[in-house]
């Protein structure tokens, strides 16, 4: 089914959240519909998957960033399910280390890029050092500004060498995040996740819907787009984020390499 490609964040475009929609359901009449959609977008993923290692020309890098709740693990365990897991790493992005903090902000960054032939995971990334650095004000409107044109030359450096960069904001709502917090405080399989932390940075969710746009305009560019996904209902979340995973990597038009092996002289000797 076709899904619109009106998630993707025009470089250098204005972007106001609040304008956003968070529910969306696209083309899809029911949930089930999306549902069927989103497996076989994970069984062709698996395909190209082996394509993208087999070729080992290219490499591909998934951003995913969101408010609290808004479902980075629940994307990861939905949308990567059929995955070699040989080939794909996921890395989560917490409070610096202090070896991480000698560094500059990009030095942990780039040490999880994945190598060619593989796919890398970001729940949370680079961009939380313009994020929660500039909401707690650590850093000032002026620094978050120049780490973010640090972060595209970043980005423009990675894909020149090949890594193709997707970045995902799951765009959902408070009224949203309210209801997935209380349904972990209601149900004891999920006291696991329960973080005080999710419930102080609520206060601030004007001040991070405000860094997320400015943060957004300055580094979506067409070699690293920024895609805003409608998140509220997770179902249409999985499949929106699935199609275009599968799009750009059917677009790469990857091929599987020549032998270096005489296959004839192989066949002959069984």
């Amino acid at each position: 089914m076709h899904i619109s490609n009106d998630y993707r964040v025009a470089p250098h475009s204005k972007i106001k959240l609040s304008k956003i929609a968070t529910k969306d359901s696209g083309p899809y009449k029911s949930e089930d519909e999306a549902k069927a959609d989103t497996a076989a977008h994970v069984k062709k993923l698996a395909e190209l998957q082996e394509l993208l290692a087999a070729s080992a020309s290219k490499s591909l890098l998934i951003v995913l960033q969101a408010m609290d709740t808004a479902g980075k693990d629940g994307t990861i365990s939905h949308i990567f399910t059929g995955i070699n897991p040989q080939g794909c790493d996921v890395t989560q992005f917490k409070v610096p280390t202090p070896l991480e903090n000698s560094h500059d902000f990009l030095w942990r960054i780039h040490n999880a890029v994945p190598a060619k032939g593989k796919i890398g995971i970001f729940n949370r990334s680079q961009y939380e050092d313009i994020l929660v650095t500039r909401v707690h004000k650590m850093i000032s409107k002026e620094e978050a500004k120049k780490r973010g044109e640090e972060i595209v030359e970043f980005e423009k450096i990675l894909t020149e060498n090949g890594v193709v960069i997707l970045k995902f904001f799951l765009h959902i709502s408070r009224k949203e995040q309210a209801v997935r917090l209380k349904s972990r405080l209601d149900d004891p399989d999920k006291y696991w996740k329960i973080s005080p932390a999710d419930f102080h940075e609520r206060r601030y969710w004007d001040a991070y819907q405000e860094a997320y746009e400015d943060a957004i305009e300055a580094t979506s560019r067409k070699h690293a787009p920024w895609y805003i996904i409608p998140s509220d209902y997770k179902w249409y979340r999985n499949v929106v984020i699935s199609d275009i995973l599968v799009k750009t990597l059917r677009d790469l038009k990857l091929k599987y390499p020549k032998p270096n092996v005489d296959i004839a002289k192989l066949r002959r000797s069984l």
